[in-house]
């Protein structure tokens, strides 16, 4: 079965470096039979949090909110591809992500970091396990860690180098974990409806 993937990616930075990641993670989901979609919070342009989704009157949420808030319900699963600032989440992906909560319950996600140095963003993708887990998702073990980027990934999200060959082998098991807990959580949420 075709798993339904979102792929977040939160940089609003002129010359964006981790977009290629998420281009990559596009590509080699759909690569192995998924149906994987980019979000890019920076091309969904959501106002500074304001008013969560859910406490806009039904039918009165801008659009952009309505058809991401849709997408999200539909999915099976989510990536959530971060650089690191200062030791911390990317502002725009942060921003993004807070103005919905009920709309994640019940699914698996995953982290996939970066950085343009050798830490690879994994200082951000540790904080990203907590948001997301206190959001309602499973947050699977496996994770990603890529940099520096411009050494793993040329600009078109192709793997390079002895850096994106090891890319390479660790998405496969990324992507099995990933895929695992897509199918326990499809299967529970069948078999028995949500506490809440």
């Amino acid at each position: 079965m075709s798993d339904n993937i979102l792929v977040f990616y939160g940089s609003y930075r002129s010359d964006r470096m981790g977009v290629r990641l998420a281009d990559y993670i596009v590509s080699a989901s759909r690569a192995r039979g998924d149906n994987a979609q980019l979000v890019d919070a920076k091309e969904v342009d959501l106002p500074m949090l304001d008013r969560m989704y859910k406490e806009y009157p039904k039918g009165t949420a801008p659009a952009a909110m309505e058809a991401l808030a849709e997408k999200i319900r539909s999915a099976d699963a989510f990536v959530f591809v971060t650089g690191e600032y200062n030791w911390g989440p990317q502002p725009g992906l942060k921003n993004l992500t807070d103005h919905f909560l009920e709309e994640w319950f019940w699914r698996p996600a995953a982290v996939a970091s970066y950085s343009t140095g050798r830490f690879s963003g994994v200082r951000s993708g540790t904080v990203w396990h907590s948001i997301l887990s206190e959001m309602g998702m499973v947050v699977v073990s496996s994770t990603l860690a890529v940099g520096p980027i411009s050494q793993t990934l040329d600009a078109a999200g192709k793997p390079t180098g002895a850096a994106g060959e090891s890319l390479e082998r660790s998405f496969g098991r990324f992507a099995d974990d990933l895929a695992w807990w897509t199918e326990a959580a499809r299967a529970q949420r069948a078999r028995k409806a949500p506490p809440y």
